[in-house]
């Protein structure tokens, strides 16, 4: 063989070589199942520190994973906070945080989502080849300004398949359980419709009777000003479980109003059949579970099992959806292929002892902006093979890292123009580094930057500032429970001056504030939290705001519908499923 017969043996070999390399690292990639539960308490479960409640399947992915001691939501309510989790940067650059007392969609028939220029995980990861799908709630908008444009909808944001609560389950969801939208307006709104009929009746009877001559104009103004008042209650709020409580499949409503009694077991038959079909990969599903948002399910085979009432009954049947979802990837032979993870989207609901969830050592619970209750969330990573078992990181990392993490094991392109706020787990997990990348976390209420963390590089330690807090109501209690939730500005929040300082490596329930007197940093703290805060201000650009009036309220021709509007009815064929 001459020489350039040579050369040209070994250029093939070369190729050969880069394209079996290419062809490894592309078999190499995950499968992804994000599971995502909805209130959760960090105390809620075993691994992190719960005897009360049973939860043996998250546990063992505890055992067998990786556990993250200082997982943070990047707000302490759904919408901004899966926001922030599906696009690795915080709610506000997406125009999803609140600017007033609406903090999250409060009705499906709103403008208002996630605006269709954001880039999500899912829509990376489909330009790699993978299928994506998400089983569950969205609560991130639907349209913009037809019924059927869906702009913000799931299927246009890069899941490939949608199904479940293109909204999310709110208590008017299930009969006989009670209000969550603007109860008072509702109130206020009955209140005065009933005081503008009664006026109208005694007007009518006078009139009627010969007492007075009451101008019919007069009469007409009170006849219109009430079918009003009565209209603008009963169209949007009393048909709330209508047109908000529905089920979608991708783009099609296949149930209104949504059957609560079957849901649970419909959710997991859809993300056992989605992992089913695309068992050859590569795919990622985000499980986003309707539990345990109240108002909480009465299921069959759970209903008082748990030691903590009915709330424990529902995180046990978390436990166990989390169970069947494992059972199903090891089924089908897929656990080495597979990086499962798992977490809540914020703090448990704490106002309530008797449905909220439990915050273990942690100060607050949700919408309770930055006290640590409401936005340290669990944070667990499975992938036998390729994570070391019963890693623990009390390192500080946020939702928003999942992001990055992802996109990366996935072989894509982390995008280029725009600031990305999370960061690759993946050196953490393995134990290649036991650093985290984020120096400093910024935490908000709204748009308002409620407080800040800073993890000094020169040291262990963990400094929390909080430049307001909200007011608890009624005084004494430790919510917000008068109001419903906390708000983040005006009169219901206390300013800081100077702010709030707390070591949380010696002090993780926020209990002890540190002054001069007791921390020898304390000026340093504040004056380098301070300068990131205006850096962190600098990265930020206007957007269109998405949670103000005009784009959160109810739009009639913007309602999803089975059927003809407005007499939207239609109910998804299915079987009751037996659990084991």
């Amino acid at each position: 063989m001459d020489s350039r017969s040579l050369r040209l043996f070994a250029g093939v070999l070369v190729l050969l070589q880069a394209s079996s390399s290419a062809n490894a690292d592309r078999d190499f990639r995950p499968n992804f199942v994000l599971i995502m539960v909805d209130d959760l308490g960090i105390g809620d479960i075993g691994c992190y520190g719960n005897d009360t409640i049973r939860t043996p399947h998250i546990d063992r992915l505890a055992t067998d994973g990786v556990k993250l001691t200082q997982h943070i939501s990047a707000a302490p309510l759904c919408t901004p906070s899966r926001t922030a989790f599906i696009t690795g940067r915080y709610a506000l650059r997406a125009g999803l945080g609140s600017t007033g007392r609406v903090q999250v969609i409060l009705f499906l028939a709103g403008s208002g989502g996630l605006p269709p220029n954001q880039t999500t995980f899912a829509k990376l990861l489909q330009k790699q080849g993978y299928t994506t799908g998400i089983v569950g709630k969205w609560h991130l908008g639907v349209n913009c300004e037809s019924r059927n444009d869906h702009c913000h909808h799931p299927n246009n944001h890069g899941f490939d398949f949608f199904y479940g609560l293109p909204f999310t389950y709110f208590n008017d969801c299930k009969p006989g359980e009670g209000k969550d939208v603007l109860v008072d307006l509702q109130r206020a709104l009955w209140e005065i419709s009933v005081l503008v009929a009664l006026a109208l009746l005694t007007l009518l009877l006078v009139r009627a009777f010969g007492l007075l001559q009451i101008p019919l104009t007069l009469l007409a103004l009170l006849a219109v000003l009430w079918l009003l008042s009565f209209s603008v209650w009963f169209v949007p709020f009393e048909l709330l479980r209508t047109w908000n409580c529905i089920i979608m499949r991708n783009g099609e409503v296949v149930e209104q109003p949504m059957k609560v009694e079957t849901l649970n077991a419909r959710l997991m038959r859809e993300a056992e059949r989605f992992v089913e079909r695309h068992r050859d990969g590569p795919f990622l599903l985000f499980l986003s579970l309707a539990h345990v948002h109240t108002p909480l399910f009465v299921s069959e085979g759970f209903a008082g099992k748990s030691k903590h009432g009915l709330y424990g009954d529902n995180v046990e049947e978390v436990d166990w959806m989390v169970g069947r979802m494992m059972e199903t990837i090891e089924r089908l032979g897929l656990s080495e292929k597979t990086l499962t993870y798992f977490t809540s989207d914020h703090g448990g609901h704490i106002e309530d002892p008797q449905r909220g969830g439990w915050n273990g050592i942690y100060r607050g619970g949700k919408a309770m902006g930055g006290w640590e209750g409401g936005i340290r969330v669990p944070g667990i990573f499975h992938w036998p093979g390729h994570l070391p078992a019963g890693r623990q990181v009390p390192e500080p990392t946020s939702l928003m890292d999942v992001f990055p993490t992802v996109v990366k094991l996935a072989g894509g392109e982390l995008p280029e123009d725009r600031i990305l706020d999370g960061h690759d787990l993946l050196p953490l997990l393995v134990g290649k580094t036991n650093r985290s990348q984020h120096e400093f976390m910024f935490h908000y209420c709204g748009i308002y930057l409620n407080a800040a963390r800073w993890h000094p590089l020169d040291s262990d330690s963990v400094f929390k500032v909080h430049f307001f807090s909200p007011i608890f109501s009624p005084a004494g209690s430790v919510g917000c429970s008068d109001s419903g939730v906390c708000q983040c500005h005006g009169a219901s929040v206390l300013h800081h001056d100077p702010p709030l300082v707390f070591e949380l490596s010696r002090d993780p329930s926020e209990g002890r504030p540190l002054s001069p007197g007791t921390e020898p940093r304390f000026s340093e703290v504040l004056q380098r939290v301070e300068r990131a805060v205006v850096e962190h201000r600098r990265s930020l650009s206007p957007v269109e705001e998405q949670l103000t009036w005009p784009h959160v309220l109810w739009k009639p021709w913007l309602q999803p519908c089975c059927g003809t509007f407005p007499f939207c009815s239609c109910s998804e064929i299915h079987t009751p499923e037996r659990r084991e």
